[in-house]
């Protein structure tokens, strides 16, 4: 059973690591700090009894059902945001202000770059996420576990149920294909 001082050394170790990688995920800030807090307190409130070995997969658990949710509260926040606004009347005919074009963006965030920034950026991600979805099951399992989760060898094994050995060999594997099928799309690291 992790203690306070275990829990609380545990999320500070972790909250940056989940924080950007609900950024990646959401493509929102403030957004990703609120799912990573709404994470943390669910695996307090829920998990607060297991070993401090469990809590890393547990936290890992907890913040993709955290950001799955998320993700279906917007869908059905956007279909009724939707009807509603049909409902409603046409500003932009009598000389309205639309709202949207009043607010700037913070340099330096992703709502400030430019669109071709923002369009080389997709399309240089949906390459990668393309090439990894090509990998074999296996090797897509490890390199997401150990890069894109940043779990440990040690818990990407335990996940896998396979050796240490193996989640390296699968990494490397991972590694070399990826590296080879993108340099072949012209993306050098």
């Amino acid at each position: 059973m992790a203690d306070r001082k275990e829990m609380s050394e545990f999320l500070a170790a972790v909250e940056r690591r989940a924080f950007v990688q609900t950024v990646y995920a959401v493509r929102r800030e403030e957004v990703a700090l609120d799912i990573v807090q709404d994470a943390m307190i669910k695996l307090v409130e829920r998990y607060h009894d297991r070993p401090p070995a469990e809590l890393g997969p547990l936290f890992q658990s907890v913040l993709k059902t955290t950001t799955t949710d998320h993700f279906r509260r917007e869908t059905v926040r956007n279909r009724w945001t939707t009807l509603f606004s049909a409902l409603g009347p046409d500003d932009s005919e009598d000389g309205g202000r639309d709202i949207l074009e009043a607010i700037e963006s913070a340099p330096g965030s992703l709502q400030a770059e430019s669109a071709a920034d923002q369009v080389e950026r997709s399309q240089t991600m949906a390459l990668i996420e393309a090439e990894v979805k090509r990998l074999p099951a296996r090797q897509r399992e490890a390199f997401m576990m150990r890069y894109w989760e940043d779990m440990s060898l040690a818990e990407t094994a335990v996940a896998m149920g396979c050796s240490e050995g193996s989640v390296k060999t699968h990494c490397s594997r991972a590694n070399h294909a990826l590296a080879t099928a993108l340099k072949a799309k012209g993306i050098a690291p």
